[in-house]
């Protein structure tokens, strides 16, 4: 399923039963594991759930098999791994605690930086 079509597929699902704050992050310099990250609010664990579960009916609806949805009935955060997109579905407060749009935007722009980044985290770790 083309990206777009997957990304509009996933918005209407959680839109339909009234997602807030979705965001899109594009992070396809950054990572080979996803190309598009959704984020989006729910009002309680329960909406949570709810907004998870229609994006998994939808998607597989469409003839898409989700990779993997991580979270459960209770949660506060629902990961829903559709391949090139993986969305995140999230109370407030944990948005906010975890703040995954600051968390990727900070990330450097290309491979080499990423992994210049990571090895001075691993120097740092070593040297305490």
């Amino acid at each position: 399923m083309h990206i777009d079509t997957l990304k509009n597929l996933a918005i209407e699902a959680l839109e339909e039963l009234k997602a807030r704050d979705i965001t899109q992050l594009d992070v396809s310099k950054l990572t080979e594991v996803t190309d598009l990250m959704l984020i989006a609010s729910g009002t309680s664990t329960r909406h949570v759930a709810a907004l998870a579960q229609n994006l998994v009916e939808k998607a597989k609806a469409a003839g898409l098999h989700p990779r993997g949805v991580e979270g459960g009935e209770n949660a506060d955060w629902v990961l829903v791994d559709l391949g090139d997109i993986v969305v995140h579905v999230m109370l407030p407060e944990a948005r906010a605690l975890y703040d995954l749009e600051r968390l990727w935007a900070d990330l450097p722009n290309d491979a080499g930086a990423i992994g210049d980044a990571l090895r001075q985290v691993e120097e740092r770790a070593s040297m305490s």
